[in-house]
């Protein structure tokens, strides 16, 4: 008989790794499938490749992933998080890659009742029916607690090897990864930047005010401080030296006005939109304001825009506390 194939989506934390190694128990060959975005890293999930052995796959899905998040069908969580369009979305996906590939079936490290939104009854089945792929994903970790797939009607899997794992309590899978001898994984917590309250603020402010957005605004959204001049208008300032390279790595040199003090350490500012001269000059202010010259009454500012020539300008710093009433995490 020809070995079974299985393709799991994962995100390299504890929960992936073990519905894969349950599998690997039965005789199934699994490999994974890993997504990524700026909202998602697939670090950890190179990790657990490493670790394990077990092949990955990974796909850029940036483009189809901003469709769906814009105007996600059941809304979004606490934040900027469309977890079931999210997980839909993301079967839907790997169905493709299982498909093109041979893959018998789909998989995942979901564990009923883990999270209070997403991992539900309801929300799994929800997914599952909105996959493309419904009676073909199995939460090996959960299987017993859930109705049986057509996987396990077929016989690709035994049932009855597989587990009855619920709640929000990591003991069962400690256990299990010491049975496995799994001693690195990340922690459980976060890993979407959806789920934090500063980057989704900053995101939502970037969808109110523009209809097309390049993958490197996306990163930007994650390093300095951000402030909304108007609605045309954007300033970005470095918080630390690693905030300053990010910037300078992300910014885009051909429309994005930078902004640095002479003579004195600051932070690497940047212009993200139209802004008129005086608007500039502001913008110069902010970056003295936070830079070690902020006590001087007048300091020196270089401006490069675009392709126009580099120039010197001299401002008086404003300082943090005036322009607080700009900084998008404040609103």
């Amino acid at each position: 008989m020809r070995k079974i194939r299985a393709l799991g989506l994962s995100s390299g934390g504890l929960d992936s790794i073990l519905s894969a190694l349950v599998l690997l128990d039965q005789g199934v060959e699994v490999c994974w499938v890993s997504f990524e975005t700026p909202f998602f890293s697939v670090e950890n999930a190179k990790k657990a490749s490493k670790q394990t052995g077990i092949p990955l796959v990974i796909k850029n899905i940036t483009k189809k992933y901003l469709k769906m998040l814009t105007k996600p069908s059941c809304g979004y969580g606490r934040y900027m998080n469309p977890c079931l369009d999210c997980h839909a979305l993301m079967f839907k996906l790997a169905g493709e890659v299982k498909d093109t590939c041979g893959f018998d079936f789909l998989f995942s490290g979901e564990v009923l009742g883990q999270r209070p939104m997403s991992q539900t009854r309801a929300s799994l089945r929800f997914v599952e029916k909105n996959s493309g792929s419904d009676g073909y994903i199995l939460r090996p970790l959960s299987a017993k607690r859930l109705e049986p797939t057509e996987i396990e009607k077929k016989g690709l899997v035994d049932r009855n090897r597989l587990l009855s794992i619920t709640g929000r309590s990591r003991k069962p899978q400690i256990m299990l990864a010491k049975k496995y001898n799994i001693t690195q994984y990340p922690a459980p917590a976060g890993g979407c930047l959806l789920t934090d309250k500063g980057y989704s603020l900053r995101l939502s402010d970037l969808f109110s005010h523009q209809d097309q957005y390049l993958e490197s605004e996306l990163e930007l959204l994650k390093y300095g401080r951000h402030f909304r001049i108007d609605d045309h208008l954007k300033v970005i300032v470095g918080r630390t030296e690693t905030d300053n390279r990010n910037i300078e790595k992300y910014l885009n040199p051909a429309s994005n006005t930078v902004i640095e003090v002479n003579d004195f350490p600051g932070p690497v500012t940047v212009i993200s939109g139209s802004a008129t001269d005086k608007q500039t000059l502001f913008a110069a202010s902010i970056c003295a304001g936070y830079s070690k010259a902020s006590n001087q009454q007048r300091v020196s500012v270089k401006i490069k825009k675009g392709t126009e020539p580099e120039k010197t300008v001299i401002v008086a710093p404003v300082l943090p506390v005036s322009c607080k009433k700009f900084m998008i995490e404040q609103n």
